[in-house]
């Protein structure tokens, strides 16, 4: 059960650091798009690689390449057209569903032998995913913080004005990280297909939601500026064991997505209460 969580939470932890970044930026950042985006990624890994393991690696890239195209079409939708980001990623969303439907419809593909074993595979009773996921995110924590890109995500999320004056290359660092945000989504898709053994246009449903309640549990401001990397892991495997409990209790998946929603509210609550006694 405990490798099970693991390797839930490893999959809930790469969604959650795409959600992240976005966040991050500011007031009204969010990708809507992720859970379409995951699943069409699922479906064009399982096509490309058709079975092979010697196509591993294109398929891995083209779901990459996919994510890619996804993340700078919505930053495509929110700079031509200035609408708000929730607007255009939702609207993104059904554009990628529709497209999922055409090119994935009655998609039955089993994934390439070795590449269903590796992501299933353990080293001392840890799921390999697992460990590379903590070594991902500790990359991610020092990038954000010692890289020109991460320290201008965190400044705009502050004061995207004073970013822009302070020399900072706004709108190019927001392109940037809507396409990080559309490629985590397409790897995530194309190891989720191999991890459930085949693809599904739905796959990714359930991370949307657990991708901004891990962002929020975890310590991220949700008013951008702030982030909290370390803290995605720690809120991935309270949200996975708490999901994984209220199954065992044979609790609705509407049920479900009530609970997480009340703790996104609350923990957004406490938080705000916090910054008020501090000031």
């Amino acid at each position: 059960m405990i490798s099970a969580a693991l390797a839930l939470a490893a999959f809930s932890v790469i969604t959650g650091v795409a959600q992240m970044f976005v966040i991050t930026l500011g007031p009204g950042n969010i990708d809507l798009s992720l859970p379409a985006n995951i699943g069409l990624a699922s479906a064009v890994a399982m096509k490309v690689m058709g079975g092979s393991d010697a196509m591993t690696a294109v398929g891995m890239l083209a779901a990459l390449f996919a994510g890619v195209a996804i993340g700078f079409g919505n930053y495509l939708l929110i700079w031509l057209l200035r609408i708000p980001p929730i607007i255009a990623t939702l609207s993104a969303s059904f554009i990628i569903q529709s497209v999922g439907i055409s090119y994935g419809r009655g998609l039955q593909i089993k994934p390439p032998p070795g590449f269903a074993d590796f992501t299933s595979a353990q080293v001392l009773g840890i799921p390999i995913l697992a460990v590379g996921t903590v070594i991902f995110v500790i990359a991610i924590g020092i990038g954000l913080h010692r890289t020109i890109f991460g320290r201008s995500v965190l400044a705009i999320g502050q004061n995207p004005r004073a970013a822009w004056l302070a020399g900072v290359k706004v709108e190019r660092t927001r392109c940037l990280t809507y396409i990080l945000s559309g490629a985590l989504g397409g790897i995530c898709g194309a190891l989720l297909a191999g991890y459930f053994r085949g693809s599904s246009l739905e796959i990714g449903d359930e991370y949307l939601l657990a991708s901004i309640a891990l962002v929020v549990i975890g310590g991220t401001s949700v008013t951008g500026g702030k982030a909290n990397v370390a803290g995605l892991w720690g809120a991935g495997l309270f949200l996975v064991l708490l999901l994984t409990m209220l199954n065992t209790f044979g609790v609705s998946a509407g049920i479900r997505n009530v609970v997480t929603g009340l703790v996104i509210i609350g923990v957004i609550i406490a938080a705000g209460g916090e910054r008020g006694r501090g000031k």
